[in-house]
């Protein structure tokens, strides 16, 4: 019999908390407050977030409770989500993420997409050398890697760490005998070879110097800073970039280049004024934005020395 002396607690359950934290999470101006606050409850309860809805009920105990508060707590200090789970997932593939690499942005999967067409053009079965400069967390080239197994691909950084991360990803999803990964500053790890590559691909950073302040307090405060930094003008690895590609590139080789949204008319310039590429191309990311650049090796273009 119910004893007005000692009234019920509510119980916290899954749905419960998911609701709360939602609320918390709005109340505090952080965006995507539910699928945060799933996120990160599957993650203190070592579920999957469709757990969370086929137990929804359950009520949780006072350690799982300790831990989800743990994780709100970090994400209140603008801690990425995928830092704090440690995982984002790119291209349907589960990446780990640490904070030696930048987060896999949506609008990247542009560049994969167009990498794979490229790569798709030619009908005969060929196999071709595919190099990704920058490669971070291995998301493009891992991605290429996923897509198509008969290609050989490279990966360089700078960052040790950021290596290591990569490697991590493709022995995570068993590629790691398709891509092989470089510590190197750009193209200096093949530095007096000449037509190693059908494509040269990369991400770099292209952020102006000036504007890194403007930036999202995630970013900000836990994301390397070094990997969005394009100096001054935003375009200093992306000239370095062009100037050296074709020097790597086979005959009629491709280089793909993400960009700035507002960088298309100046990176034009920069690979017409290099004057060793043709079929110069621009492309626009799902938002609408110029993001992609494409150009091709010209003919009689100058090797490595």
């Amino acid at each position: 019999m119910h004893n007005p002396a000692q009234p019920d607690r509510p119980e916290w359950t899954i749905m419960k908390l998911i609701r709360w934290a939602a609320n918390y999470f709005d109340s505090h101006d952080i965006d995507s407050s539910r699928a945060t606050a799933e996120i990160l409850l599957a993650h203190a309860l070592n579920a999957r977030r469709i757990d969370l809805y086929l137990h929804y009920d359950q009520p949780l105990n006072s350690d799982e409770r300790d831990r989800f508060k743990a994780l709100i707590k970090r994400r209140l200090n603008r801690e990425p989500v995928a830092y704090i789970v440690g995982c984002k997932e790119f291209w349907s593939m589960e990446l780990e993420v640490t904070t030696d690499v930048l987060i896999p942005r949506p609008e990247t999967e542009c560049l994969v997409e167009r990498a794979l067409e490229r790569l798709g053009r030619e009908s005969n079965s060929k196999s071709k050398s595919i190099l990704e400069l920058g490669t971070g967390s291995g998301a493009v080239i891992l991605a290429l890697a996923s897509e198509n197994s008969r290609h050989f691909y490279w990966g360089t950084d700078i960052s040790v760490n950021a290596v290591l991360v990569a490697r991590r990803n493709a022995i995570r999803h068993g590629i790691e005998t398709r891509v092989y990964f470089i510590v190197a500053d750009w193209l200096t790890a093949f530095r007096g070879q000449s037509g190693l590559f059908d494509l040269i691909i990369s991400n770099p950073p292209y952020v102006r110097s000036g504007d890194l302040v403007k930036l999202q307090p995630e970013i900000q405060a836990h994301e390397p800073l070094s990997a969005l930094d394009g100096a001054e003008d935003g375009l200093r690895c992306l000239r370095k970039i062009v100037q050296s590609a074709h020097l790597y590139l086979k005959p009629a080789g491709v280089l793909l280049l993400e960009m700035g949204a507002d960088q298309k008319a100046q990176l034009k310039q920069m690979i017409n004024k290099c004057g060793q590429y043709e079929n110069i191309e621009f492309y626009k990311d799902y938002s609408g934005y110029d993001r992609i650049a494409a150009m091709t090796k010209r003919k009689n273009c100058c090797a490595a020395g």
